[in-house]
């Protein structure tokens, strides 16, 4: 299996474990008291396995791309985009001419 899927799914897995840990706090806590709306209701394992499947979209995703940005070289001293100065035009003063209304 080519490095790049390896890395792609061992960070997937990562996300799924923290999806899980969040999920599995979040019902501990009785946070807005999910855990007596998922105890108590027909649909409450479909709700939690959507907390989990959705929390594992999110977590997977931002470890994926956490890993992906830190991949960088150690010696990238660039700083990035061009530096250049921005042309500044002088200011000249111009005359207007103003009606007297009164």
């Amino acid at each position: 299996m080519p490095d790049h899927i390896r890395m792609i799914i061992k960070h997937g897995f990562i996300g799924f474990g923290i999806s899980v840990a969040f999920t599995t706090m979040i019902l501990a806590f009785n946070v807005a008291n999910l855990w007596h709306l998922v105890t108590h209701t027909a649909e409450g394992p479909i709700a939690v396995v959507m907390l989990v499947l959705f929390g594992t979209v999110t977590f997977g995703s931002a470890q994926i791309g956490y890993k992906i940005m830190s991949m960088g070289e150690e010696e990238d001293d660039d700083q990035g985009g061009k530096r250049d100065a921005l042309p500044v035009a002088d200011p000249v003063a111009l005359p207007v001419e103003v009606e007297n209304r009164s």
